[in-house]
């Protein structure tokens, strides 16, 4: 079997397995999908707990859109034009939820906003989650001090563009995943990514979840404020599969059965060797490249190869977790280190770390091999090259491939 692995916009990675090693190559589900626009304007005229959008925008003197970053696929641009033909954008401000990630570059703002950011371009804000001005709400429940881009608290109507598919330890993206992390404080973020500490906190898991529970605490710490949320599924190839529009909380939980639609993918067996590919735009750098780890390890058995195929094309993407990652040449004191003290970042080493307890962790990419190999990694150059090091330590390895594994949740049937 002689596979083309994605490897950064437009390059690939070519490999050769064994048909009598073979298991597959494992994908989110195919499903059929209308016209985007079509998708888009049934479900904007068809909302969940509101009469209509115009009823929602009714009386709205500081409209603001919360709209997500170029390191998600949302096809934000695809929502806008739906959009225009039913309101004045210019009208509105529009505030992006980078979270903790940094500022977007010119091309990045051309991804996300299409023909309308030239227009809108005196409109947008970018949040900065250690410089904005935000407004303390509160705490939750486990203590985590809600601040959140005064922007967002202050006006009288949020519409939120989002997409949802399985997060590694949010349960899903969407929903109340735009306000916390997207346009909360970096005291706010860091204090909800602790919680990412506890076990509970895994990909589809909603009820449990202490990181899901306090995005929910904060917006519950804004509860009266008027939101219409516009939350699309994409399939594999990034095409709209369905949009859920309206109510913030209605719309994500009819997104979330969407999702498991397309992302919760039924395998065989588990495997020996898995290879789990983080494609473009999510291999921006190894930070983010970081979810095809976690959810590759669903899908390989104890004493395996994960080898987690990325360019990540911006380098680290923030080297706190890194330094953590390689404290120790051993994982377990790497995961007992990373209990005594929190910083943002480290939740992502632990859950690297708890993986490399258990399973040997190799990655191909553009990064410093030195680097890799600092951080309890094995580097190789080369697809080719980790394969053929995986035949010679076990021949007769059972190999997978999750060509989106930034985005596939395996299932062992």
């Amino acid at each position: 079997m002689i596979m083309n692995v994605k490897y950064g916009k437009d390059g690939c990675q070519t490999v050769t397995v064994p048909d009598e090693n073979f298991i597959g190559t494992f994908y989110p589900a195919d499903v059929k999908c209308r016209p985007a626009d079509e998708v888009i304007n049934e479900s904007i005229d068809n909302p969940i707990g509101y009469r209509s959008l115009a009823d929602f925008l009714e009386g709205g003197k500081d409209v603001v859109f919360i709209v997500n970053d170029a390191t998600r696929p949302t096809p934000t641009a695809k929502v806008l034009d739906a959009l225009h033909k039913r309101m004045d954008l210019s009208k509105a401000r529009f505030l992006v939820a980078t979270g903790a990630h940094r500022d977007m570059t010119p091309d990045e703002y051309d991804f996300v906003f299409g023909k309308h950011y030239k227009h809108l371009k005196d409109r947008i804000i970018a949040h900065d989650a250690k410089a904005s001005e935000c407004t303390y709400l509160g705490k939750s429940k486990n203590g985590t001090p809600m601040e959140v881009n005064r922007i967002a608290v202050e006006a009288d109507r949020l519409v939120i563009i989002t997409s949802v598919e399985p997060h590694y330890f949010a349960g899903y993206t969407g929903g109340r995943k735009s306000f916390l992390p997207g346009v909360a404080s970096f005291k706010t973020i860091e204090a909800n990514h602790k919680l990412a500490m506890n076990k509970e906190a895994q990909s589809l898991v909603l009820e449990g979840n202490p990181v899901h529970e306090d995005m929910m605490d904060a917006l519950e710490s804004v509860k009266g404020k008027e939101i219409f949320s516009i939350q699309m599924i994409l399939d594999r190839h990034q095409n709209i599969y369905r949009v859920a529009a309206g109510d913030l909380n209605g719309a994500f939980a009819k997104a979330v059965e969407w999702a498991n639609e397309v992302f919760s993918i039924p395998i065989p067996e588990k495997a020996d060797a898995v290879i789990s590919v983080a494609p473009y735009p999510m291999d921006v750098d190894l930070y983010q490249s970081q979810k095809a780890i976690d959810n590759g390890k669903w899908a390989l058995k104890e004493g395996g190869k994960l080898i987690m195929v990325s360019k990540c094309r911006e380098g680290v993407g923030g080297d706190t977790f890194l330094k953590q990652l390689s404290l120790s040449k051993d994982p377990a004191r790497v995961l007992e280190n990373l209990r005594t003290e929190y910083k943002l970042g480290y939740h992502k080493a632990a859950k690297m770390a708890e993986v490399a307890v258990w399973a040997d962790l190799w990655v191909v990419s553009d990064l410093d091999p030195e680097i890799i190999s600092k951080a309890n990694m094995t580097p190789f150059s080369s697809l080719k090259d980790a394969m053929d090091e995986v035949f010679r330590w076990k021949p007769d390895a059972r190999v997978m491939v999750l060509a989106e594994g930034s985005v596939t949740i395996p299932r062992l049937e």
